[in-house]
């Protein structure tokens, strides 16, 4: 912290403050009344794991043969090589490959910047929400959110060329989620929506690695993730049904332009440049020619969060305009999914490995 505080220029490029127009609640009713949350409680407590002791960090990641493998699966950017007028038609096997590592790269650090979010808003939950039973929960949000920085920030560290920085889209949302004030909002922003994303993402990596190390982080962290999109659940339905007709509206549009920036948060922007291809001629030839791996990795994101608005009633509430944006964006398919208040406990890998 001493060089820092010598080199003003230095802090000002890696802390980000946001101005809180928020007050702090504190509830003197200690009564455990919510049951769905005390369980959640006590599946969090029973499910914590050691991000240094439970994962295999000595194992040797192979870059080349994980190039190979995320290029035979990953079919996103694929009309970039196949299609007449491509910017990125003098491209070889060399590049390609090497697209491949940054892409893995870049994505990780989205979800590394993506669970530092997590860890301050969930902070703010703990001191905002005014249940008690969503203050405990809240709590143990906060080590989890703590453990999966540590956890990506490593992996990046250690494994990968470096992490690449926050990507506009995400930095925004963040910002807006954070500076609203009230509770629901970092809710609805966070739980929902942005922890809803990222385990699907999570999901779409995990099923497509074959690196040891990277599957069971992985695996681990939508463990938790899991609980998370469920604690959102589970404490904005009784919040929302006590909400008039505009309120929920508002919720609605914050919803939907939430579900606009996490899109176009995938569209790496920085890995172009990384590259040295030009990103406003990458994506714009992309949006021109509608890339269906693309398209299909966009769509699949939003698997977990569209049955949880829909859990919520956000999707049909008024006129039912979220229905109609989600038809828009090509998603309303997943609205009979399982919501994650019915799976979370499947997906608890850690007790799962413990026998």
């Amino acid at each position: 912290m001493t060089d820092l505080v010598r080199d003003p220029a230095l802090l000002e490029s890696i802390v980000h403050d946001i101005d809180l127009h928020t007050d702090a609640l504190f509830t003197w009713d200690y009564e455990r009344s919510r049951t769905a949350l005390v369980k959640l409680y006590e599946k969090a407590k029973t499910s914590q794991w050691n991000a240094t002791t439970d994962l295999p960090w000595d194992t040797e990641v192979d870059w080349d043969k994980l190039a190979d493998e995320t290029a035979a699966q990953n079919q996103r950017f694929f009309i970039l090589r196949s299609a007449e007028g491509s910017p990125l038609a003098h491209w070889g096997d060399k590049e390609w490959r090497k697209l491949s590592m940054e892409m893995q790269t870049a994505v990780l650090s989205q979800f590394l910047h993506g669970e530092q979010g997590a860890l301050i808003c969930t902070g703010l939950i703990t001191a905002t929400v005014p249940w008690v039973d969503a203050k405990y929960y809240a709590a143990t949000q906060v080590m989890d959110e703590a453990r999966h920085v540590e956890v990506f920030g490593r992996y990046i560290d250690e494994k990968t060329n470096g992490a690449y920085p926050i990507s506009p889209q995400l930095g925004s949302l963040l910002d807006d989620i954070i500076a609203d004030g009230r509770w629901d909002i970092t809710y609805l922003g966070m739980q929902i929506m942005v922890e809803g994303l990222a385990l699907a993402a999570f999901g779409f990596m995990h099923m497509l690695t074959t690196e040891p190390l990277l599957k069971k982080l992985l695996r681990y962290v939508m463990s938790d993730e899991a609980r998370h999109v469920a604690f959102g659940v589970l404490s904005l339905k009784e919040f929302y049904e006590g909400l008039d007709e505009a309120e929920i509206r508002e919720r609605q549009e914050f919803a939907y332009e939430a579900a606009v920036r996490l899109r176009n948060r995938f569209m790496v922007q920085e890995v172009w440049e990384r590259l040295g291809a030009d990103p406003k001629a990458v994506i714009s030839f992309l949006e021109a020619n509608h890339d269906p791996g693309q398209q299909m990795f966009q769509t699949m994101l939003f698997s977990k969060i569209v049955p949880n608005a829909k859990k919520l009633g956000l999707l049909d509430a008024g006129d039912g305009w979220l229905r109609k944006k989600f038809t828009e964006l090509g998603v309303i398919q997943f609205e009979d999914w399982t919501d994650t208040t019915e799976e979370y406990a499947e997906l608890d890998a850690v007790a799962a490995d413990r026998g």
